[in-house]
């Protein structure tokens, strides 16, 4: 086939996926789910701190778990692709093993579900870094109603909405922000080269 052909946005359709696309796509959620893997082992000790201190507080470090779908949304640039990227990177540490078990996926989706939302909301056209913090954002909001439903039900109030608070802030920087700079990082690199994230993420603007 053409490359020049396949690369046309015009004669295949802007959000039409590419095998290219789901191949990267695949990598990247498997390369962020070996980052969940050595999160959880290198979190849970700062965790059981912050806890500690204060539960709400553990928060703070929920925003890398987030990361796939942001960034997923940011590179790919195609309506599914955060959604898919976080659902992979939570199956890396599901097949792995961790406490929380096949459960993970359900988190992964939510949290995919968030970032594709703000995505989708941007007519997949808009990729500036307050998206990618909006992405963040609405990722944490989604996994935190899952969170305190499932997990932290007895909860007061105060507590509840402290981690709301936590879990967002931790979206915006863990996700959102760093999600944007790895985009940008990955971009000079000229990884990215076939993708529209390559060709127009070489300035921090």
């Amino acid at each position: 086939m053409d490359a020049s052909f396949s690369e046309n946005p015009t004669r295949t359709g802007r959000f039409r996926w590419r095998v290219v696309d789901i191949i990267v796509a695949a990598i990247l959620g498997v390369a962020v789910g070996v980052i969940f893997v050595v999160w959880n082992f290198a979190g849970d000790t700062l965790g059981d701190i912050l806890k500690a201190i204060f539960p709400p507080l553990k928060g703070l470090l929920g925003g890398m778990w987030l990361l796939g779908g942001v960034l997923g949304g940011l590179i790919i640039r195609k309506p599914g692709a955060a959604l898919f990227v976080e659902l992979v990177a939570a199956l890396v540490p599901a097949l792995v093993g961790n406490q929380w078990g096949i459960t993970t996926l359900i988190s992964g989706t939510l949290q995919g579900l968030g970032a594709e939302l703000v995505f989708l909301l941007f007519a997949y056209r808009v990729w500036r870094l307050p998206v990618a913090m909006l992405a963040g954002i609405l990722a944490a909001g989604f996994e935190w109603v899952y969170e305190i439903l499932v997990w932290y039900a007895g909860w007061q109030t105060g507590f509840k909405v402290a981690y709301l608070g936590t879990l967002a802030l931790s979206g915006v920087v863990l996700a959102g922000f760093v999600g944007w700079l790895i985009q940008k990082g990955l971009a000079r690199t000229g990884v990215l080269n076939r993708f529209e994230s390559g060709r127009e993420g070489r300035t921090l603007v």
